[in-house]
């Protein structure tokens, strides 16, 4: 039996009973594909019916505000593709007459839509026969056939794309899609995958020379940077002084607080952080710790302090991303999630 056949029969058996996949409708497998990215199913799912509900067709989409999207996106993390899924949305509308494309060339032109992304709609809503290549079909590929060029590497990626388009069942593209991406996520899985019931053990190279914890292979990225962000709580009766994030940094156009950025985590009695405090809130400003955090991202370790202050002076002319508002309102607002946990614990 071939590899192709092997996998598909796998899948039949075995396959998750997944909402996006009894459609055709290119607008709800984009929901999906972009909410699953960097995402697994598990967390993803909960967010994809949470969107549909709120946003039936992409005209629903197009006419929310960034807030109300960010808002639904919190917790997921890479807000950048959120914003860009309102921007496709938008486009959509205005440049496809509200019908959302199923092709793949088409596919490229929207905002935040790249090659994976556009082959694996393209396949399952038309058919077109696109080889979609993700983390779990780089996995497969690369140990079935052993393969050791990084994924993650020019050459790599070529490499794997022609692979992966040479073994596309014409047939059915999108079942074999389907069928290796569910293959990679549930039985050829990143860490201790049980082989053993593997029905394409016999001619799997990995296996056969002992190098399924090797593969596949990927270029480590520079080291974290971290930051050190120190968040001050400003509260009048049920007033609370939020800061909308600017464009340009993490977490951007969501909500958090009044903060100062510093090179390290200082200590609470340093002198240069004490004077920093009172040129940014005024001389008879007076802060207490409240808590800590850390929260990791792909690229930044973001260590938080939070304080409660009092006695301040704002300058709202100058600080035009500063604005009061009700701790009713609050809740409305996109936050980064580690700035919602903290809300839920102590306001």
């Amino acid at each position: 039996m071939t590899f192709q056949n092997e996998l598909i029969n796998w899948y039949q058996i075995n396959k998750r009973d997944l909402p996006w996949r009894h459609t055709k409708d290119a607008y709800i497998i984009w929901l999906s594909e972009i909410i699953l990215q960097q995402t697994r199913v598990e967390q993803g799912l909960p967010y994809f019916i949470k969107f549909l509900e709120n946003f039936p067709t992409v005209n629903d989409f197009a006419s929310a505000t960034e807030a109300q999207v960010l808002k639904l996106w919190q917790g997921l993390g890479y807000y950048s593709r959120g914003r860009n899924m309102h921007k496709t949305a938008q486009i959509v509308v205005n440049n496809f007459s509200g019908v959302f494309p199923n092709l793949h060339d088409e596919l490229l032109k929207l905002t935040g839509i790249g090659e994976y992304t556009a082959a694996a709609i393209s396949s399952f809503s038309s058919g077109e026969a696109r080889a979609v290549v993700d983390g779990n079909v780089f996995r497969v590929l690369s140990r079935y056939f052993g393969i050791d060029t990084p994924i993650n590497s020019p050459a790599g990626k070529k490499q794997f794309f022609t692979l992966a388009n040479e073994l596309l069942y014409q047939d059915d593209p999108a079942l074999y899609n389907q069928a290796i991406m569910e293959f990679g996520a549930m039985q050829c899985k990143p860490k201790s995958p049980n082989c053993g019931i593997c029905p394409l053990s016999q001619g799997c190279f990995a296996l056969n020379h002992q190098q399924v914890n090797e593969l596949p292979i990927k270029i480590r990225k520079a080291a974290q940077r971290h930051r050190y962000l120190n968040y001050f709580i400003c509260q009048e009766g049920n007033q609370i002084l939020v800061r909308k994030r600017k464009a340009g940094d993490i977490w951007q156009h969501l909500y958090d607080f009044p903060s100062i950025e510093t090179v390290n985590e200082s200590a609470l009695n340093e002198e240069n952080f004490i004077s920093s405090v009172k040129e940014s809130f005024g001389q008879n400003t007076v802060f207490t710790h409240l808590t800590s955090r850390k929260h990791i991202l792909t690229h930044q370790i973001i260590h938080l302090r939070f304080f409660v202050l009092k006695n301040y002076i704002f300058n709202f002319n100058k600080q035009k991303e500063l604005n009061w508002v009700s701790l009713d309102k609050l809740d409305e607002l996109p936050q980064p999630k580690v700035i919602h946990d903290f809300i839920l614990e102590y306001l």
